[in-house]
């Protein structure tokens, strides 16, 4: 892989798929089917195993770093359960080579020769010690890598107990069988990738075995099969502990609904009592806002019909007296004409007088004048009262 190649796919797993601001590029999602589930976790066996003997060449599904950095950025936001899957992965290929590890026990019982039990509890003693000598060689080199010179130190200071200890195993295995079968390669089984182990490998070829990739992969994804049944079994256990939750919750319900219910049976006057209470309530209510509406209603009636009132009443005051005033003027003006009247004919009875000469002829004629006056004065009051009454 190129130096671009590699950096891609560093950036890929950092920042997503969407780490160019394109959210189009990516064709599917790490939730499809399609996608490894095992990949997203950071335990599939054929990425842990990939380079060794035992490598299980291209997964069928989708790996990608990108989708794996999806995964991890929603998981904080919620639970996907993609690790049922993944621990149903494992523990599928987990059978399988527990299942070849069994076969090749039984192929070396066939070919090797049968020793008896004591004899054979020695020489697994002794693959014991190769196996623990094997595993602190591994974690001296892994020590000396990381730069940590002290414990190095001291786990090669174990390395020499154990190796003692294996020759003192190995004394003992060797005088308890004839020289020539010891002589004959006595082969083991890991139990942990079901590699063959010898029993008179040396150092270096133990700490091969068991600080080599294929034996400390196979220890990876039995450690991540162990993590991923006990955080199923959490979720499941807290999953189960809602759903309890959840159903204790509607029993109660439903048991208040129930004890709800036999209440108002044996009680339906109180019921009935309550629904005539509230419906007494809401019809008052809605009488009081009735009442409310016609008291204003009323009141702007009263104001309108106040203000009109008012309005004529000044109206007709008005030409009342506009009436009256027209009415006494015209009186005055009629009062005055009659007065002139008078006096003329007063001017011209007294000519009249003055020439007759005849006291029976003045009385006559001053008798008629006043007739005449008289009769002319109430003439004239007549039609004036008929006037103003007209008027009014």
């Amino acid at each position: 892989m190129s130096a671009q190649a590699q950096m891609r796919a560093m950036l890929d797993q950092l920042m997503g798929t969407s780490r160019d601001g394109d959210t189009t590029r990516q064709r599917i999602k790490f939730s499809d089917d399609r996608v490894c589930k095992s990949h997203l976790l950071n335990c599939c066996p054929h990425d842990v195993l990939s380079g060794t003997r035992m490598d299980l060449g291209e997964c069928l599904k989708v790996h990608d770093l990108a989708l794996r950095a999806d995964y991890e950025i929603a998981s904080k936001e919620q639970d996907f359960f993609f690790e049922l899957d993944a621990m149903d992965h494992l523990q599928s290929f987990i059978a399988d080579c527990d299942r070849r590890t069994e076969v090749a026990k039984k192929r070396l019982a066939e070919t090797q020769e049968e020793i008896s039990a004591e004899v054979a509890a020695k020489a697994e003693r002794v693959h014991e010690l190769n196996e623990e000598i094997g595993k602190l060689l591994a974690k001296v080199e892994q020590l000396g890598a990381e730069g940590n010179v002290e414990e190095s130190q001291k786990v090669m200071d174990e390395v020499e107990k154990a190796r003692a200890k294996k020759r003192e195993a190995e004394e003992v295995y060797r005088n308890s069988m004839p020289a020539s079968s010891f002589q004959q390669q006595k082969l083991r089984v890991c139990e942990v990738c079901s590699a063959y182990l010898g029993l008179h490998d040396n150092d270096r070829r133990l700490a091969d075995h068991f600080g080599g990739k294929l034996h400390l992969g196979f220890i990876e994804i039995r450690e991540k099969l162990e993590e991923l049944k006990r955080v199923v079994a959490e979720k499941q256990e807290k999953r189960n502990q809602e759903r309890l939750k959840r159903r204790e919750e509607r029993e109660r319900e439903e048991r208040e609904k129930l004890r709800r219910s036999r209440s108002h049976s044996k009680n339906p006057k109180r019921s009935r009592s309550r629904e005539h209470r509230r419906h007494r309530s809401r019809s008052m209510s809605r009488e009081r806002k009735r009442r409310t509406r016609s008291k204003s209603r009323e009141k702007r009636h009263r104001h309108r019909s106040r203000s009109s009132s008012r309005s004529r009443s000044r109206s007709h005051q008005r030409s009342r007296h506009s009436s009256r005033d027209r009415s006494r003027e015209r009186s005055k003006r009629r009062s005055s004409k009659e007065r002139l009247r008078d006096q003329d004919l007063a001017s011209c009875d007294r000519d009249r007088s003055s020439r007759d000469r005849s006291p029976r002829d003045r009385d006559r004629k001053d008798k008629k004048r006043s007739y005449e006056s008289a009769n002319g004065r109430s003439e004239d009051r007549r039609s004036s009262e008929e006037r103003e009454a007209g008027e009014i």
